[in-house]
């Protein structure tokens, strides 16, 4: 898999940052409550996604984004040759 970073050295850090916190206190919340341990879990889980996102330099969120966003703009710029307007 090809992927273009596109996210800053900043972003990363912070999103580093964030993850290793929200994951150290998931993770001493299930160690206090393991009966409980199911919505510490999925916090556990976003917070290693957005380290993992930190460590990458790449979030498929912003590349969905920016993809969708270039996607309009060409739709648009065809619309305007074209001359037609899209029917529904």
């Amino acid at each position: 898999m090809n992927f273009k970073q596109n996210i800053s050295i900043i972003n990363a850090l912070m999103r580093i940052t964030c993850g290793l916190t929200l994951l150290t206190w998931a993770m001493a919340k299930m160690v206090k409550k393991p009966w409980k341990n199911q919505s510490y879990l999925f916090v556990v889980m976003l917070s290693a996604m957005k380290i993992g996102e930190g460590i990458l330099r790449y979030c498929p969120v912003v590349d969905a984004m920016e993809n969708g966003q270039s996607f309009m703009k060409n739709e648009s710029k065809q619309e305007k040759e074209s001359g037609q307007p899209d029917s529904y």
